[in-house]
């Protein structure tokens, strides 16, 4: 589905649901998923469909996971970083003050 045109030189290791991923330093933590062969980020609320990226620019909130902690952030729009933490998220997941939001 999503593959590179060439390797990039630059590369970051980050935890997914307990496996490490080398992936391109500077992408978008969506695009490096993608690119690692990951196809599930989340699970539907209704249903508990697999779901993923869509519109990889915030819309669709296709791509939320966890990252370091903080739940239902847009993998979209985060670039990755060496040591970063990534969970999938599944069902319904809400938001209190432990994400600082």
């Amino acid at each position: 589905m999503f593959r590179r045109l060439r390797e990039p030189s630059d590369k970051v290791t980050i935890l997914f649901d307990g496996h490490p991923l080398s992936v391109a330093s500077g992408e978008t933590l969506a695009a490096a998923l993608l690119a690692s062969g990951v196809s599930f980020f989340r699970s539907s609320v209704v249903g508990k469909k697999p779901r993923a990226p869509y519109c990889m620019m915030g819309v669709c909130h296709e791509c939320l996971v966890t990252i370091d902690g903080m739940r239902n952030r847009q993998s979209c729009l985060v670039e990755v970083r060496e040591g970063m933490v990534v969970e999938s998220q599944h069902g319904l997941v809400t938001i209190d003050a432990r994400d600082g939001q």
